[in-house]
């Protein structure tokens, strides 16, 4: 069991699978699916119950020694996490590649969205890749793929984030051109993703209006860890009781830097500035960590 967020795979593996979704001289796609069991170096996500010689002022196996343990294994999880992410980070830095992260709740409107902005970038300017986080099913790869673009597709299982080893396999998998940008849409989930860095270069939170302007008071890990917000499917605004306004603020209110547009990828609204920050961020070079991490809730 993760330690950090909770979620499990019953076999104790954490790698997730890896499917990448080429194109047969048919046009049609074709699948190579590789699966990735716990045979690569990982930080362990069990507690071990032999003996040690850590000092303890309170009985073994009490619920201050099984804290004691939980808070160590949270560290030992994150910071495993951190350092694979570094590696990710310069892995992209020495190839120009600018990547972003897309975290948002399900049904957000994440891959609709990545459709028109790959639609939109198709000139040829810039050169694109997608890694897909789903727990099951290829259906969102397959939407991307219908785009042109190469995308490659990582199965969590029980799990409810990425983590920076599935997204460093997807890399070397996806071998992303120099120059480019790659999107990584993450599993849809407002929590767990706020904690893991995948070596981005920004964090972009989607809001889709359908879901209560309140989301950033609930979520707010999520919101202070982003450098973007996109409030999405905006074009439904006149037929909800959803403000708009009051959801800015509260955003505000959580992480007083961070950018927000309002989006909507069927009407077109929002897409020019979408792609306009796109295109800074990648131009810029900005491949330094600019995620702010929020501390992880530990157990009191």
């Amino acid at each position: 069991m993760c330690g950090v967020c909770g979620c499990s795979d019953p076999k104790g593996a954490r790698g997730g699978t890896l499917t990448r979704l080429t194109e047969t001289e048919s046009g049609s796609p074709h699948v190579h699916t590789h699966e990735h069991a716990a045979d690569h170096s990982h930080a362990h996500d069990h507690a071990h119950d032999h003996a040690h010689d850590h000092a303890h002022d309170h009985a073994p196996g009490s619920a201050a020694d099984r804290d004691t343990r939980t808070r160590r294994l949270e560290a030992d999880i994150l910071g495993h996490n951190d350092l694979l992410a570094a590696r990710n980070r310069g892995w992209l830095e020495g190839r120009g590649v600018t990547a972003f992260n897309l975290v948002s709740g399900p049904g957000a409107g994440k891959t609709t969205l990545l459709e028109a902005t790959l639609a939109a970038m198709h000139d040829g300017s810039r050169d694109c890749a997608v890694i897909e986080g789903d727990q099951e099913t290829l259906n969102d790869a397959r939407r991307i793929r219908a785009t042109g673009c190469p995308v490659v597709q990582i199965n969590t299982g029980a799990g409810c984030h990425l983590e920076a080893d599935m997204v460093g396999r997807a890399l070397r998998e996806l071998e992303p051109a120099a120059g480019s940008v790659l999107f990584i849409e993450n599993v849809g989930n407002l929590v767990c993703p706020a904690l893991f860095d995948l070596g981005e270069a920004a964090r972009v939170a989607i809001v889709s209006v359908t879901e209560g302007e309140d989301k950033p008071l609930k979520y707010p890990h999520i919101i202070r860890s982003a450098q973007l917000l996109l409030l999405s499917k905006v074009d439904l605004v006149p037929h909800l009781d959803f403000d708009i306004e009051a959801c800015e603020a509260y955003a505000r209110e959580v992480n007083p830097s961070l950018r927000i547009l309002r989006i909507s990828a069927r009407s077109g609204e929002g897409m020019a500035e979408w792609l306009e920050w796109i295109e800074g961020r990648a131009a810029d070079g900005v491949t330094t960590r600019s995620v702010q991490q929020p501390a992880p809730t530990l157990r009191a």
